[in-house]
Parts: C-alpha cells; sequence; structure tokens
C-alpha cells in the first residue's frame, strides 16, 4: 500500500512523539473534533499545503509526516468531501509514532 502524508507544524508532531501518538486532524483541529485525520498522496500535498497552510506564518517550520498504512491501527479510508469529488486518505484514529516512517520539512512552492 503506497504511503500517505500529513502536513503539520513540527511542534506538534515533536508533542506526538513525546505521547507516542498524533491526533490532530488538520489546523487548528483534533481528531476528537473531527472524528479522523486528513491525510493526502504525494500528489495531492502541494494543493493541501497551500489550502490549510498558504498564510502560514506560525512559529517553526511544517513538516510532512510520510505514514506506512501497513501500521496504522485504525481504519484508513479514502474519501471524498462532495459526491463524485476527489477522493484523500482519512485516518480514523491516532497515527502511532511507529506508522511515521519519514519526517520532511515542508518549503512551499
Amino acid at each position: 500500500m503506497p504511503e500517505i502524508l500529513h502536513i503539520t507544524e513540527r511542534s506538534l508532531w515533536d508533542a506526538a512523539r513525546e505521547t507516542g501518538t498524533y491526533e490532530m486532524s488538520t489546523r487548528g483541529r483534533t481528531l476528537q473534533e473531527e472524528g479522523f485525520i486528513h491525510c493526502s498522496t504525494r500528489a495531492q500535498l502541494p494543493r493541501v499545503a497551500d489550502f490549510l497552510y498558504g498564510t502560514y506564518e506560525g512559529p517553526g517550520e511544517l513538516v510532512v509526516l510520510v505514514i506506512d498504512p501497513e501500521r496504522l491501527d485504525a481504519p484508513l479510508k479514502y474519501e471524498a468531501p462532495e459526491p463524485g469529488g476527489e477522493e484523500f486518505p482519512h485516518i480514523y484514529g491516532p497515527i502511532p509514532v511507529a506508522a511515521v516512517t519519514a519526517v520532511e520539512l515542508w518549503e512551499s512552492a
């Protein structure tokens, strides 16, 4: 199964490494608030990053979590935000730190 990606703030990833799981859904929203963690494919990532962080001027840098779906404990579903739309990967539970195989620095184009 191909890798999936999640863009986030380095401080949130650092906090997840302390607890053992990552539980942010998207910018400013937790897994508990949203019900799943928003992810993307490598091809979708630039559009997702621009949509979520195009105006980001926060502290620290943005990172991309590279996730191995085989290492997830929670269900992974590809779903479209609206009927007939493009499908995005959604993880219905926390991401174990061990499922993240790499952390890449995000630099917008």
